[in-house]
């Protein structure tokens, strides 16, 4: 992970889209769309049922590396209403060890809004936007939120053309109050970083940021 200030605050981005919080040993993460593929499924599009499985390891990797006391997912993290009571059973075990571990904390985002009986099935506390020690957290960036905001979403992806080759990768993007985090989940797809939704959101000068092992790359967005 790679420390950075963002409102003055310390925080640490992880190559996964994950941000850690160390003054309240904070796990955040975005997107996780949960049983993505077995939504497609029922509509008849067979994708591999192993995006909730892959997503899980990736986030079981990730807790037992920062050993976190409170996660926050902000929002979209089952792909539908029905996506926690869809779950297969030995992945929603393995999520109720997860939740039951920490103080776990599911934002609503636009796919998951109605999904309020996830703590039955899944464990967790369902709310909505939070105010926490001087950030935001919510789901989707809002033009008019003064206040520093952390929010997912937009999924955004920095594409590149390295020396001949194009390149995408998971990337966070910030202004001077806003930090949208990318997409954690593992079958989520994302939205170039210069998209013009994404720069109406956020608003005023804004960059791309990636993390790398070492170090935080930085990538001015043109207005």
């Amino acid at each position: 992970m790679v420390r950075f200030s963002f409102c003055g605050v310390e925080l640490a981005a992880h190559a996964s889209g994950a941000l850690w919080w160390p003054a309240r040993r904070a796990l955040l993460v975005a997107d996780l769309h949960f049983e993505k593929a077995s939504w497609f499924a029922r509509s008849g599009q067979m994708l591999p049922p192993y995006d909730t499985a892959a997503t899980l390891g990736e986030l079981e990797a990730l807790k037992a590396t920062v050993d976190p006391a409170e996660i926050w997912c902000l929002g979209d993290s089952f792909h539908d209403a029905e996506g926690c009571a869809r779950m297969p059973e030995a992945d929603k075990a393995r999520l109720r060890a997860l939740t039951g571990s920490v103080r776990w904390h599911w934002i609503a985002g636009n796919h998951d809004h109605a999904a309020r009986d996830v703590a039955d099935h899944c464990g967790g506390a369902v709310i909505g936007d939070a105010f926490v020690d001087g950030l935001f957290l919510t789901h989707e960036a809002d033009p008019a939120e003064t206040r520093p905001e952390l929010s997912g979403h937009f999924h955004p992806k920095l594409r590149l053309s390295v020396r001949g080759r194009h390149v995408a990768r998971r990337c966070f993007v910030a202004s001077a109050t806003k930090l949208i985090l990318p997409a954690f989940g593992a079958l989520t797809g994302g939205l170039d970083a210069h998209d013009p939704v994404i720069r109406k959101a956020i608003g005023g000068r804004a960059q791309a940021l990636v993390p790398l092992a070492d170090r935080l790359l930085r990538f001015p967005l043109a207005a």
